[in-house]
């Protein structure tokens, strides 16, 4: 049984899954305008692969410090419904069905929180997901991660700790967007970029890696 690795934003889909949930959360008013602008900024700099995920998430988490996670669920499941579905590429879902057709053990590793990850995971039929975990203290979020970030070095760290032995290179494939994937990417034997951005276009380039352009 081959590896099928994939990255969730901007890999399945056009867009980040996070930002998406940060425009609901605009639109619920738990958090308002000038957050959603530091909220782009902070998402220029991962775009640029010099985000420190941890200023991230204590920032982005900050919405949710008391809710339940009753409550934070019912929205996400109108966000994805409403926001995040609609962006999902067909060329990504024919990528994930062929390799869960044939037989691959499909992971869904993420540097999104798993309170979005794992419900977008269940629409795409994906039971293995690896996502930055959120701390939850009596049923109510505490607005604090917990272990180790699923970001660059962490997502291979997490996949690690997740298979143990049976982590296999021979035969596994990766799918991701992302300079901050680099490390994902060069774990796996088979890599593929899907619309990459110049410098990782430029590597993929150099070391023989696919290039996907997939498209809404």
């Amino acid at each position: 049984m081959a590896l099928a690795l994939f990255d969730l934003d901007d890999t399945l889909l056009e867009g980040d899954t996070a930002s998406l949930w940060f425009e609901h959360m605009v639109a619920l008013g738990w958090a308002d305008l000038a957050m959603a602008r530091q909220e782009q900024a902070l998402m220029a700099r991962y775009y640029a692969g010099s985000l420190a995920m941890e200023e991230y998430m204590a920032f982005t988490l900050s919405p949710l410090a008391d809710r339940s996670q009753a409550e934070v669920a019912a929205e996400v499941d109108l966000c994805i419904k409403r926001r995040i579905l609609p962006r999902l590429y067909p060329a990504a879902l024919t990528c994930l069905s062929r390799h869960q057709a044939q037989g691959d053990r499909v992971i869904l590793i993420s540097a999104s929180g798993e309170h979005i990850v794992r419900p977008v995971a269940r629409h795409l039929g994906v039971s293995e997901v690896l996502a930055i975990e959120l701390e939850c203290i009596d049923g109510r979020y505490t607005g604090r991660t917990q272990g180790v970030l699923s970001f660059q070095a962490g997502k291979v760290t997490r996949l690690r700790q997740h298979l143990g032995a049976a982590l296999e290179r021979s035969g596994s494939h990766g799918y991701s967007d992302s300079i901050n994937d680099l490390p994902l990417l060069e774990l796996v034997e088979h890599a593929h970029v899907v619309n990459p951005a110049e410098r990782l276009a430029g590597l993929a380039q150099a070391r023989g890696w696919q290039t996907l352009r997939w498209q809404r």
